[in-house]
């Protein structure tokens, strides 16, 4: 004999009167959907669900004595459910009493939570260290959400409800640059998975771990043309390095376990999309959640020695050397300084790795190739042997190839890509530059570059003093915005910055301290900045300054998230300059000998919309206003914006 389950009730309406006779509404009774009715005088509850599409019947009306669904009109008696025509298609109903001018619905006690698929993926995820989600919560990845959402109950995962899934790739992509390990973007079937392809192209390209995680519709109309049906397995075939579907059958945390192993040793993107009824399935009774615990091998190996021993006699020999370093060396910058010390050598930086060593270091001597400083160029050309550690040697930063170079990084496919390279060195950084330091010590002839590169950095400075007299009536320099930044940015911020002129200036006249500076590299995705502080937010807010820099064309991408700002309270500055045009596309079509066509901008005002949506606006159209503005920025508790009218042509 089954025992009758016990009975909870639940206030779905403080006041009866406020649902009027001959009216229905959709309540809530513990997590059971209720559609409440009144009719002739009496309250009753049913299902919400509609037993042949599952339409919400609380949203639905009486008409001529009976509850029609509003998906596709099928009766249903108001009070016991049941259609007309004695058919079995009738609707659960449920206990209800009144007291006290309020209404109870009474639903059988809820039986504990039942892991599922997603669960038992979601922990392990989790376990492997990805603590951190941004995404969008939708009907065809609830199963998944709600995993999550137990994880974030337990305190092991924090989820950040963004207002595009492309800010969510973005978020991801700058959260993993940052930190070197993965973060998660997560979309609904569809037109959510796909918006996330440009971030994840993104993260792909600059050889960073990054997590995909996707709903999907039902398998069972999966090739039928059902509502929002993509084949995302093979959408994504181009950017993910492991992309699978996940089955009933599949071996669920072995396939989580894979994902992130290949994002973390391969520095690349991992897909996963999850069918509806997958997620909700109940998990084997044999599967646990895996852990990484004997799944990764130690990432310190070094090179082979034959080519070991080539570099070691390339570094002897040279008098003039210098260090390139890229962003692929930004957890390495301390032992690659020591080392430049020992030789008394500039150390150049690619853009993607600006602010690695600081400008104001006795041996750094800035940014090479088309954001860069003449500084840089300079020693490059001067030089008689190139020590390159991280680079991807990209044609926007120009390292020559008429130089004797040296190579180190940790993807063999990324040395001599583009080029012959004398001596490549396939191992990691760290490990690679032991043996080198410990071999070369003290037996090199380099001499000590040191007073030619303070008389660079002279000259330079000089020339962008004489650039900072340049002024206009439509707007303040570029050069004076980065000016200012230079002195009122904290020295140990995040910078996360866009595409266009205001990044060719930052590039230039920006002089970074201890900041880390973080961009779309190889993709060069306008709109990166915004979501990408929100990444770095993430990663290192409650430890760093976060900022972010773009042009209007860029936060123009991703405007709305500042009320996401808002939401977690994410104390990101941004700095956007605002020249009502996409100015470097205008200098592309002048560069191209064409007409300037469709590049001018209609901008609301951006400090008014940063204030409308809770965050703190500042505008500034004057010189003499700019760095109290900044000040204020910066000294603003909570998430802001600074509207900088500028003028184009003053970069």
């Amino acid at each position: 004999m089954t025992q009758k389950k016990e009975t909870v009730w639940y206030k779905v309406l403080d006041n009866k009167d406020r649902l009027p006779e001959g009216r229905v509404q959709t309540v809530t009774a513990g997590h059971q959907g209720i559609c409440l009715t009144h009719f002739e005088g009496k309250y009753s509850a049913l299902d919400n669900r509609c037993p042949h599409q599952g339409g919400p019947l609380g949203e639905g009306s009486i008409e001529n004595g009976m509850l029609r669904c509003p998906w596709h009109g099928w009766d249903f008696h108001p009070c016991t459910g049941l259609p007309p025509g004695g058919y079995d298609d009738g609707i659960q109903t449920f206990d209800v009493k009144e007291e006290d001018n309020a209404i109870y619905v009474g639903i059988p006690k809820e039986e504990e939570h039942q892991e599922t698929i997603s669960d038992v993926m979601i922990e392990t995820m989790v376990n492997w260290g990805v603590d951190t989600v941004f995404g969008m919560v939708g009907h065809s990845n609830l199963g998944v959400a709600d995993a999550m959402r137990r994880q974030e109950k337990l305190g092991k995962l924090r989820f950040f409800g963004i207002r595009h899934e492309g800010a969510a790739a973005f978020a991801a992509s700058g959260y993993a640059k940052l930190t070197g390990k993965p973060a998660t973007c997560f979309g609904i079937a569809g037109p959510g998975a796909t918006n996330m392809f440009t971030g994840m192209w993104d993260a792909k390209v600059d050889r960073v771990p990054l997590l995909a995680l996707s709903g999907q519709v039902h398998t069972q109309v999966v090739g039928t043309g059902a509502f929002q049906e993509v084949d995302l397995v093979k959408a994504f075939n181009t950017v993910a390095e492991f992309n699978h579907a996940v089955h009933l059958n599949s071996n669920h945390s072995e396939l989580m376990a894979l994902a992130l192993k290949h994002a973390l040793i391969k520095r690349d993107v991992s897909h996963l999309t999850f069918p509806d009824e997958v997620a909700f399935t109940a998990k084997p009774a044999k599967e646990k959640a895996q852990t990484p615990e004997n799944r990764i091998t130690p990432f310190n190996i070094s090179p082979p020695k034959e080519m070991l021993d080539k570099a070691i006699e390339m570094i002897k020999k040279a008098e003039r050397p210098a260090i390139v370093v890229g962003h692929g060396a930004r957890f390495e910058m301390n032992s690659i300084i020591e080392y430049a010390k020992t030789l008394n050598c500039p150390v150049i930086t690619t853009f993607k790795g600006k602010g690695l060593i600081p400008d104001t270091h006795e041996l750094g001597c800035g940014v090479l190739g088309r954001s860069g400083t003449p500084i840089a160029s300079w020693f490059m050309n001067e030089s008689d042997l190139l020590l390159v550690f991280g680079a991807s040697f990209s044609n926007h930063t120009g390292i020559t190839p008429k130089k004797p170079i040296i190579q180190v990084d940790f993807d063999p496919m990324a040395l001599s890509k583009f080029h012959k390279i004398d001596c490549a060195l396939w191992g990691e950084i760290s490990e690679t530059l032991k043996v080198i330091r410990k071999e070369t010590e003290g037996a090199t002839q380099s001499i000590d570059h040191r007073d030619e590169i303070a008389t660079r950095w002279k000259i330079w400075r000089e020339e962008k003093q004489s650039r900072l007299e340049d002024s206009s009536a439509k707007g303040i320099s570029s050069i004076a915005v980065f000016d200012a930044m230079n002195k009122v940015t904290p020295d140990n911020a995040v910078i996360a910055v866009d595409v266009g002129n205001n990044t060719y200036s930052f590039g230039r006249y920006f002089e970074p301290q201890h900041q880390s500076i973080l961009m779309s590299g190889y993709l060069g995705s306008i709109g990166f900045s915004l979501p990408a502080a929100m990444g770095a937010w993430a990663a290192q807010g409650h430890e760093r300054p976060i900022w972010s820099v773009s042009g209007d064309g860029g936060l123009g991408q991703y405007l709305a998230e500042i009320t996401t700002l808002v939401k977690y309270n994410m104390h990101i500055k941004h700095v956007v300059l605002n020249n009502s045009e996409l100015g470097k596309i205008s200098k592309e079509q002048r560069a191209a000998e064409l007409d300037v066509w469709q590049t001018s901008l209609k901008n609301p005002s951006f400090a008014a919309f940063a204030n409308n949506c809770g965050a703190l606006g500042i505008k500034v159209e004057k010189l003499e206003d700019l760095i109290p503005a900044m000040e204020k920025l910066r000294d603003h508790q909570g998430p802001a914006l600074l509207e900088i009218i500028t003028d184009v042509n003053l970069i």
